[in-house]
């Protein structure tokens, strides 16, 4: 199918070309996360046909967003990883999430959720809580867990550049958040600080050491 464009002189809307069809940047916010296998992708995008995530896919590998690559043996499966362009819409996504925040209120009984959906917002945060030499910061929901790396190229397989996320425990975190989503969504939007979360006992902090040991059997993005 040929490629739906705007035909206007603007970057904005060069920008909608590429990431403005349904579905496109919930991926990239998946993918945000590390590498991912295409039944990784549909178990997390829950409401997207299996059809319409392969043609985004599709279109995406085609605008040099993401890439599609064969783990080396034995596990021997294609996943997808985001390009270093793709990779480069990480403030746009964190921003959408900022503006969208105000909408989140009361869950909807038809709300699916996820515990890494609450990553991209929390990066800033947990940056502007946490002091200088503490790196990952694994967050326990009750609906599952995921860590934040606040230094990398905006993975979690890297920790030399920008912030990022992974979906499941971090092998060795340096410190281990525990809370409900409720606690999880005040923070993320701002509705409560971290340290107001700690003090009032809906933030239980492991400290680095015990962290490490209770996350001995880490879910990367690409097992």
């Amino acid at each position: 199918m040929p490629r739906r464009s705007y035909d206007q002189y603007c970057a904005v809307a060069r920008a909608l070309d590429a990431v403005g069809d349904r579905w496109t940047l919930l991926i990239v916010r998946e993918l945000l996360g590390g590498s991912r296998r295409y039944t990784d992708l549909h178990a997390d995008l829950p409401g997207v046909s299996t059809d319409m995530l392969a043609s985004r896919l599709k279109d995406m590998e085609r605008d040099g967003l993401v890439t599609r690559r064969r783990l080396a043996p034995p596990t021997a499966v294609f996943v997808y990883e985001l390009t270093p362009h793709g990779r480069a819409l990480l403030p746009a996504l964190t921003a959408l999430a900022d503006w969208g925040a105000p909408a989140l209120d009361e869950k909807r009984p038809t709300d699916a959720v996820r515990a890494h959906w609450f990553a991209l917002p929390l990066v800033t945060r947990l940056a502007r809580h946490f002091p200088e030499g503490v790196d990952v910061v694994g967050i326990a929901l009750d609906e599952g867990e995921f860590h934040v790396v606040l230094g990398g190229d905006g993975t979690a397989d890297d920790t030399d550049g920008g912030p990022g996320y992974a979906d499941g425990p971090a092998e060795r975190p340096d410190v281990l958040l525990r809370m409900d989503t409720a606690t999880c969504a005040e923070i993320a939007y701002d509705r409560l600080s971290l340290a107001q979360g700690i003090e009032s006992g809906r933030i239980e902090v492991t400290p680095p050491e015990a962290a490490g040991r209770r996350q001995r059997h880490p879910r990367t993005a690409t097992a």
